[in-house]
Parts: C-alpha cells; structure tokens; sequence
C-alpha cells in the first residue's frame, strides 16, 4: 500500500507555502512539488499540476483542486477533518469548487507569488 501523495505546483510560491503548511500537518501523507516526480506515473501531466492541486490516494485515485484540499485536510486528521469535509460533499462542495477556481486563477496576486504563479491559460 502506497501513502498518499498531495502534488503541487512547486514554481508557484503561493502553492508552495499552501504546501509547506500541509506537509507540517501531515503524518500519512507526502506531499511534492509536481516539478520533482513523474506525474506521468500518476496519470498526470506537467500542465495538470500547474493548472491545480492533486491528491493521489493509497488506491491510486486522483483528486483535483477543492477535492485534493478537502481530502489533505482530512488527512492532517483533528479538527482539520471536520474542516476538509464540506470541500468533499454537495452542496458546499460547489461553493468549495467555486473558491478554488477564484484562488487558482488569480494565485499570482496573493501574498508570496511570483509570475511563475500565473496559471496557463487553457487552449
């Protein structure tokens, strides 16, 4: 059995403070810049985890976005469990969704990104 992975984009300094507060938090879980692994491995691509978070669970099952934040949370295990479940179940999961979106497309704004945070535009 393999232990969870949360994936990120480590060019972005925002995801990666995100990250680094995860990883602290995290006892079961690895969490790696996308830059660092084989995402390919994961069924990913480099532009996958550029574009957003990516939890992997032990099973292999991938988790985007608000779902890979919702499922890290859980996995920081305390009162962060309570705090990921609305991210995981409708219907504020739809408002987790819709917050994620907001946080991903304007990440190069908040406090500690560079212009590496920029989310490519999709094609």
């Amino acid at each position: 059995m393999n232990r969870p992975l949360l994936i990120f984009d480590g060019e972005c300094g925002f995801c990666t403070a995100c990250a680094t507060w995860a990883g602290r938090r995290l006892q079961h879980a690895d969490v790696v810049p996308g830059q660092r692994i084989d995402v390919a491995a994961h069924g990913l691509t480099a532009r996958d985890v550029s574009a957003a978070a990516w939890w992997v669970d032990e099973q292999g099952r991938l988790y985007r976005g608000h779902r890979a934040v919702g499922k890290a949370l859980q996995a920081c295990g305390g009162w962060w469990r309570a705090v990921g479940w609305p991210c995981l179940h409708p219907p504020f999961s739809w408002a987790a969704r819709a917050g994620y979106f907001l946080v991903a497309r304007f990440r190069h704004r908040l406090p500690g990104a560079t212009p590496a945070c920029r989310v490519p535009p999709d094609d």
